[in-house]
């Protein structure tokens, strides 16, 4: 469990084949503190929820199954990739974004980037079948990010990134036309399916 605010940039560096075919293994560095990390432990990388299993002074790894990497941007990633971190939460820790499972539940893109006042109003596609989930005011993971929706226009939504969350994750970096990891809130999923149930 996680809560999408993202507690440190990490960098691909090394991509290798994983021990199945079609999976790859991802040694990630990181600022973080490995030392009370467990092996076994997860730590969500750009919004995907992934096991470590090994570790070093700064780095660590993990390796993604073939169908992680089709349903999620991981295969992109290469040597020098920049990607989202957080530690898993803990019991009476915080909860500052909102309840994030590191489930990715498709890929979208960004369709606009437009800088406002102290902001940059990003424009994401959601895959039809996800943007139905997403609405106003409600929350969204992005690559990790928890962020709060300000309108949603068919299956485009519309957020705004202040300067302090473009400082500490990959939003900083981001450029239109690239593909995002996004998680829907769990409660719209709940309510539409009870809608859903009630219509039956």
């Amino acid at each position: 469990m996680f809560t999408g605010i993202v507690s440190d940039i990490g960098e691909i560096v090394s991509v290798d084949p994983g021990g199945k075919a079609g999976d790859r293994r991802f040694v990630i560095r990181t600022k973080h503190d490995l030392a009370p990390v467990a092996i076994g432990a997860s730590i969500a990388c750009s919004g995907c929820c992934l096991t470590v299993v090994e570790k070093s002074r700064d780095t660590f790894a993990v390796e993604v199954s073939a169908e992680s990497l089709d349903k999620t941007h991981l295969g992109d990633w290469k040597v020098g990739s920049r990607i989202n971190l957080e530690l898993s939460l803990k019991l009476g820790d915080e909860l500052g974004g909102h309840l994030v499972y590191g489930h990715v539940d498709g890929v979208g893109r960004i369709a606009s980037m437009t800088p406002e006042g102290g902001s940059v109003r990003f424009v994401f596609e959601a895959p039809p079948e996800l943007a139905r989930f997403v609405a106003a005011k409600g929350s969204v993971a992005i690559d990790g990010i928890s962020l709060t929706v300000n309108e949603v226009d068919g299956n485009r939504f519309g957020v705004n990134v202040i300067s302090h969350t473009q400082a500490v994750t990959t939003m900083g970096q981001a450029k239109a036309g690239q593909r995002v990891n996004l998680e829907v809130d769990m409660l719209a999923r709940y309510v539409a399916r009870l809608l859903e149930h009630g219509k039956s």
